[in-house]
């Protein structure tokens, strides 16, 4: 059995959070204006900060209060089309199981030169209560991120790129937290462990 079974919130902060963050602090500045983020606007402000004019929160179905839109993102017809700056999407894709759908709305509801900080798993053990809850369907490579946003978003528009190595695969599996590893840990890139994948999109301004 594994040393913690949730991912190392008990003991710390997660190891791919350390990832994700970093990769949003990279970013920043891309979260201004409008912005929508999935679940809770926690990223939102902590990057955003002053540049953020509106902050609208996406929740699947009913019964988040914090929540602005209630919209599945594969079937969000409802979302008005060239809405939001920026859209911060992280660890959300691997629960939808029409992922080109999916892309075609995030596509849709970005406004030209509008940007997708997209975050997705690659080396990771299954959250159990959102597979009992929405399903969990994926596992991504930088391979299949690129194909993926590349037929929404121009090949020259779309940025992935993968983190973890080997060490860092096998204490995520085991759920240490980052505080449990040295910076240095997470330092080195193996390509043939991919832990977390991030993709920045832009929508072109002509779309």
């Amino acid at each position: 059995t594994p040393i913690s079974i949730l991912f190392g919130c008990d003991r710390g902060h997660p190891i791919d959070r350390y990832y994700i963050e970093n990769f949003l602090l990279q970013h920043k500045k891309d979260i201004h204006g409008r912005v929508l983020e999935i679940g809770d606007n926690t990223y939102t402000k902590r990057f955003g900060g002053n540049q953020v004019e509106q902050s609208d929160i996406l929740h699947a179905i009913e019964g988040n209060s914090s929540a602005t839109i209630v919209a599945d993102i594969a079937h969000a017809d409802n979302i008005p089309s060239n809405a939001f700056d920026c859209i911060i999407l992280t660890q959300t894709l691997q629960f939808v199981y029409d992922l080109p759908s999916a892309l075609k709305h995030l596509h849709r509801i970005l406004k030209p030169g509008g940007v997708l900080l997209a975050t997705v798993p690659g080396i990771s053990q299954i959250s159990r209560y959102d597979m009992d809850q929405w399903g969990e369907f994926w596992r991504f490579t930088t391979q299949s991120a690129q194909q993926l946003f590349e037929k929404e978003f121009t090949a020259r528009s779309v940025e992935v790129e993968a983190y973890g190595n080997v060490l860092i695969a096998i204490a995520f599996l085991q759920g240490l937290a980052a505080e449990e590893l040295k910076p240095e840990h997470f330092e080195y890139r193996d390509p043939n462990y991919q832990v977390l994948i991030t993709v920045r999109a832009i929508k072109s301004k002509t779309d």
